[in-house]
This record gives structure tokens, C-alpha cells and sequence, in this order.
């Protein structure tokens, strides 16, 4: 049995007058909300084996927050293609996962984040389904159970465990009011 966990980034701050996109950086909600979803991954016994990451400057701080909430590193290894990569892009990557690797975090982008923890689970009524269906917020951390070895990955065989928003753990890290 594997163990995958998804982290979008946190809010990035799109009034940062950058050049590219992937040069964007987090916005101060996107860092008190990293450093929360840390503090959680912490509590919550979340352990890694294995860290596989965007290396958009978004992703670089969310990760840098995280670890300042987890209280340790994550050692990840930087991958660009996970960089706005599609949900077939990421399976490629979790099927080239590490075979020793039991428990492995991936952290990237919507849609594909978003759109692989869809193509993995079965539309069974889970709740966590549901949940990321209507939304994947930034921040928010998807973890799921896969039989088998990382390259057998595919449609609906995963078991979804968990689904974390940062507003679930303070209700000031949701939407903004208008």
C-alpha cells in the first residue's frame, strides 16, 4: 500500500509586479496559510518518504512556510515538469516514483492537482471527493491510499483518506468577504 499526498500552493499575490507567471511569489495570507497547513501536516503525523515539487517560486515558499510549521525539512527534489502540468503529466511522475518510497508529497498546481485526485478516486460518494469536486483551494492537502506499486497507479483505484483546506484549521484563511 502507497500513500500519496497532494499540497497545492498557498496564495500567491497577484499584484507582485513579476515578469512570468512562474515567478510569482505568495501573498502574506498564502504564507500564514503555509505555515498553518505545516503546523498541521505535523500534528496530523504526516510523515514523507519522499517530496517531489514544482519549483515555481510559489511552490519554493509555500514549501520553505510548511517546513517552518512542520519543523523540519522536507528535502524535496524539484521537478518542472509538475509546473501547471496536466493530470496525466503528474500520473507519469507518480508512476516514476521511487519504489521504496511508502509515503510521497507532491506539491503543485490546479488544475492538474485537482484534476489527478479526481482521475485517481472513484466517484463513490466519498465526501473528500465531493469536497475537492467543488473546490481545491490553495493550500489545501489531499491524501490518498493506492494498492500496489507507483507505476501501477491509475483511474479510480485510489482510497481518499483526507482533504484539508486551510480554512478548515482557521476560518480567517478562507475566501475574502466582498
Amino acid at each position: 500500500m502507497k500513500t500519496l499526498t497532494l499540497l497545492r500552493h498557498a496564495k500567491s499575490g497577484w499584484d507582485d509586479p513579476v515578469a512570468r507567471d512562474f515567478d510569482r511569489p505568495l501573498n502574506p495570507k498564502g504564507h500564514k496559510a503555509a505555515r498553518t497547513m505545516g503546523r498541521h501536516l505535523r500534528q496530523a503525523d504526516y510523515a514523507f518518504d519522499h517530496v517531489v515539487a514544482s519549483p515555481a517560486v510559489r511552490v519554493v515558499e509555500t514549501l520553505a512556510q510548511i517546513e517552518d510549521g512542520y519543523g523540519g525539512s522536507l528535502a524535496a527534489e524539484w521537478d518542472r515538469r509538475i509546473y501547471l502540468a496536466s493530470a496525466a503529466t503528474l500520473l507519469d511522475i507518480v508512476h516514476e516514483l521511487p519504489e521504496m518510497a511508502g509515503h510521497v508529497l507532491l506539491v503543485g498546481h490546479n488544475p492538474g492537482l485537482e484534476d489527478l485526485a479526481l482521475l485517481l478516486t472513484p466517484d463513490d460518494g466519498n465526501p473528500f471527493r465531493d469536497a475537492i469536486e467543488a473546490k481545491y483551494p490553495t493550500g489545501s492537502v489531499t491524501q490518498m491510499t493506492l494498492p500496489g506499486r507507483w507505476n501501477e497507479a491509475d483511474r479510480g483505484m485510489a482510497t481518499l483518506t483526507r482533504f484539508t483546506r486551510p480554512r478548515d484549521l482557521d476560518p480567517s484563511l478562507g475566501p475574502d468577504a466582498d
